[in-house]
């Protein structure tokens, strides 16, 4: 029980820096995009290639699996599937948000999704694979519980990104224009606030930190094209658990579904974990479609 928790915890960790960017999407553009998951395997997969085109690992540091040039990997795929975000946003979304409605929207996210899956398809194969073949030595923290060092790191850069995200959106002006344009778009726009700017940033934020959970899914687990498909669910149960728009609920929304999926294979078949996010969803939706902490992005009112 001990150790599913652990476990449920690392891997909450990682929906959780999903669902964030997810969650100021939903927010602050107003619709479902059902492409943000495929941005997490964008962005683990773009990682990959650089770390190919380089030649740059050189081993791992102390008792990880990765080194200095893995995270240095990962800052390139940041900034690359925030061109990614905002070429399809540029081509796709800004034309229907001009155009056409809430569904029209989120049908076109349902394309976009299927076309990046694709491409990475023809890029890199159908076969699962891994940053590095170097074997870690799971740490013994108390009886019935032990933690591999890589998940360690997920779990401490996660909780410093999710400080600095809240201090972003309560003290700069820029998050305070996000907040704001989730709150009240008309009056934003009527008080000045450059709507076009926010809209960017808010795409760069969210395709960063995508492809933060989607390097740590490689790391902790394994790379494959399917992560986009395998995270969709549990990002949009947390997304509407903590509320949307809320970056805080997001955080524990993701904490819950990945505690809920760990714990379930206790008393089903591992094979049916899937469904679990997809149950809590209903749940939510039936119970309180508000979510658990309906606010705004910054998570305060």
């Amino acid at each position: 029980m001990l150790q599913a928790i652990a476990d449920g915890f690392m891997s909450g960790a990682i929906i959780a820096l999903g669902a964030i960017g997810l969650t100021l999407t939903m927010g602050i553009l107003r619709f479902a995009n059902f492409a943000h998951a495929e941005l997490v395997t964008a962005g683990a997969y773009i990682a990959l290639a650089v770390l190919w085109l380089t030649g740059a690992f050189m081993g791992p540091i102390g008792p990880f699996s990765f080194g200095i040039p893995m995270l240095l990997a990962m800052v390139v795929a940041m900034a690359g599937t925030s061109v990614l975000a905002l070429t399809i946003d540029h081509l796709v979304f800004r034309r229907l948000r001009d155009r056409s409605g809430h569904m029209t929207l989120v049908f076109g996210s349902f394309g976009v999704s299927l076309v990046v899956r694709m491409i990475i398809l023809l890029i890199f194969g159908g076969a699962a694979t891994y940053y590095s073949n170097e074997l870690q030595i799971a740490m013994r923290v108390v009886p019935g519980l032990r933690i591999m060092p890589d998940q360690l790191f997920v779990l401490g850069l996660t909780v410093v990104i999710v400080v600095a995200l809240h201090f972003f959106l309560q003290r700069t002006r820029l998050g305070l224009s996000m907040r704001a344009l989730a709150e009240n778009p008309e009056l934003t726009r009527v008080n000045g606030v450059d709507t076009n700017r926010v809209i960017r940033w808010t795409w760069i934020i969210g395709a960063s930190l995508a492809t933060i959970a989607g390097v740590f899914y490689g790391l902790t687990i394994q790379l494959r094209p399917e992560i986009g498909f395998h995270l969709i669910l549990p990002l949009f149960a947390a997304a509407i658990l903590g509320g949307t728009g809320n970056v805080i609920g997001a955080v524990i929304g993701g904490l819950i579904v990945g505690m809920a999926e760990s714990l379930s294979v206790l008393f089903i078949p591992a094979g049916y974990k899937l469904a679990v996010p997809f149950l809590i969803l209903l749940l939510v939706l039936y119970l309180k479609p508000t979510g658990l902490f309906s606010g705004s992005a910054g998570g305060a009112k």
